[in-house]
């Protein structure tokens, strides 16, 4: 993974960090590199767990202990709604990452690609966020994305709306650990227990993630 002083994840719900970018995050904290994690819902929405009396407590419990699983020094969850952060001012957003640099001094940012891997809103919403604080302090952004052979079986076999890149559309490849991902996951009983899309993925991508950069070269070379 790339250099870093200290990284920010930003994400939309609880258990991006750990289904998403468990195995970057695990494997910056494996490097000695400080990690932390904002997350702007608490995940109340989600079909998964539906059952539970209150879902966005259980979802933010479920946050702290797949955090502490991956290494995470310091997460931060906020409290906007469900499925209507895109409904959100992004400078108001934004604000809430700027205030997350400054209390982890990050001088990299993790989030999802653009077009949110799934196409959710949220998802979405929250790189947006992301790149608008980034783009105030001129720091790096590092995007998980998925290639086009992985988004186009999942596609296909649960009619979902993953976003594919082609190689062309991919800076860095890399070959990671699912250990500590795995035990992250874990920890989403909520979310993990019936999802065989997740699965799915993590059989098709094996031990490889790819990721883009979001910023300029004239960012990343600074």
């Amino acid at each position: 993974m790339p250099e870093a002083r200290s990284v920010l994840v930003v994400c939309a719900h609880p258990d991006d960090e750990s289904f998403g970018l468990g195995a970057a995050i695990s494997a910056f904290a494996a490097a000695g590199t400080p990690t932390s994690v904002l997350c702007f819902t608490h995940g109340e929405a989600s079909t998964l767990g539906a059952d539970a009396a209150d879902l966005g407590h259980v979802r933010s419990q479920e946050l702290t202990a797949a955090a502490a699983e991956l290494g995470v020094g310091d997460v931060r969850l906020l409290h906007y709604g469900d499925g209507r952060l895109a409904d959100e001012r992004l400078d108001e957003l934004s604000d809430a990452v700027l205030e997350m640099i400054d209390r982890s001094d990050a001088d990299l940012l993790l989030v999802f690609d653009e077009g949110g891997i799934t196409g959710h809103a949220d998802h979405c919403r929250a790189t947006e966020a992301a790149l608008a604080a980034a783009s105030d302090r001129r720091l790096k952004v590092l995007a998980w994305a998925m290639s086009d052979e992985v988004a186009d079986a999942l596609n296909r076999e649960f009619s979902a709306g993953f976003v594919g890149r082609d190689a062309t559309q991919i800076d860095l490849r890399t070959r990671v650990n699912r250990e500590r991902q795995e035990r992250a996951i874990a920890c989403h009983v909520s979310q993990s227990h019936d999802n065989p899309v997740l699965r799915r993925r993590l059989a098709l991508q094996g031990e490889w993630e790819v990721f883009r950069w979001l910023t300029p070269e004239s960012v990343q070379r600074a």
